[in-house]
């Protein structure tokens, strides 16, 4: 099934006002409707004229005066299939909603996973999220991994897609998680800030790398919850959003989250889980229309709820 899209073609003109400013920058800001990674690929894709020729480099620096002219092709149609899944909905308005995504549900179509997903769940109950930041992610700011549950918002206009993904680029947008991990932590609280990108010889799996090698920025504070004997409940506060963050920081901490198959040890606690025991309970934000502050809880859910009183008891009557 093919969702077709009632998107044309336009094209925009426009003369520079200031200068000392990187093309894709200025046109982010000047498209309003278009996301900055939106204008990316209208550059690499031969979309956008300087001064009469064509721009390939979104770095070009723009000189005052300089005129541009963008084409903005109809949106390609989505493959994608609309699928009527329930969704477990905290809020949602006009603009925005955000989701309780469950364990072993994933966000968006890959390899592997071509349907049965967020997106195609997403589809269906918001068919205008077509073309909204991409063919692929439709309207996703932000994404959690296959088995960790909890709160995701998604944007419902290409405006307020632009607005959330810069709110957790400048960390105004908070996303915090529970996790249960392995061991006693020696602290009550800290910070890991250890650079992540992809594992040298592991394909599925990220670590943590040198940024000259090519390693990303992560930062994660973390803070104790409860402890449960030979177990922690933790607290978890995110300033970046690598892939796997949590999973690979705490695991390099020596403290691997329970039921990670990927970074594990693989000890069974005696509680069947679907996946890990990490939860996105939290996700606060400023509306990028009313400007009012959303702080959205995603209720535990039962297996971990499960796991937690399990290893209290374990803990008490030890």
């Amino acid at each position: 099934m093919t969702n077709e899209l009632e998107i044309s073609q336009a094209f925009r003109d426009f003369v520079v006002d200031t200068g000392k400013v990187r093309i894709d920058v200025w046109l982010a800001e000047n498209l309003v409707d278009l996301s900055r990674s939106r204008v990316q690929k209208l550059i690499e894709d031969g979309q956008v004229y300087l001064n009469d020729r064509i721009c390939t480099q979104k770095k070009e620096v723009l000189k005052q005066g300089d005129s541009i002219h963008v084409h903005i092709p109809a949106v390609v149609p989505s493959s994608i299939e609309a699928q009527d899944i329930p969704l477990d909905i905290l809020y949602e308005d006009e603009f925005l909603v955000i989701i309780n995504k469950p364990a072993n549900f994933v966000v968006h179509p890959a390899p592997g996973h071509g349907d049965g997903t967020l997106v195609n769940a997403l589809l269906a109950h918001c068919p205008d999220l077509q073309g909204i930041g991409g063919v692929e992610r439709p309207g996703i700011v932000h994404r959690l991994d296959k088995d960790t549950t909890g709160a995701i918002v998604v944007a419902k206009t290409e405006l307020v897609l632009n607005d959330l993904q810069a709110q957790i680029k400048a960390k105004t947008a908070r996303r915090e998680y529970l996790a249960v991990v392995y061991g006693s932590t020696h602290e009550d609280s800290g910070t890991i800030d250890l650079p992540i990108g992809r594992h040298p010889t592991q394909r599925k799996k990220m670590a943590v790398v040198p940024v000259e090698k090519g390693g990303k920025n992560a930062v994660t504070h973390w803070q104790v919850k409860e402890r449960l004997g030979n177990y922690s409940w933790l607290h978890f506060q995110l300033e970046t959003g690598r892939t796997h963050q949590i999973r690979v920081h705490t695991t390099q901490m020596g403290h691997p989250i329970i039921g990670d198959q990927l970074y594990g040890s693989g000890h069974s606690v005696g509680v069947n889980l679907t996946g890990q025991a990490l939860h996105a309970f939290r996700l606060t934000l400023t509306h990028p229309i009313s400007g009012e502050e959303i702080s959205a809880i995603a209720p535990i859910p039962p297996e971990m709820e499960k796991l937690v009183k399990v290893l209290k008891n374990r803990r008490n009557n030890g």
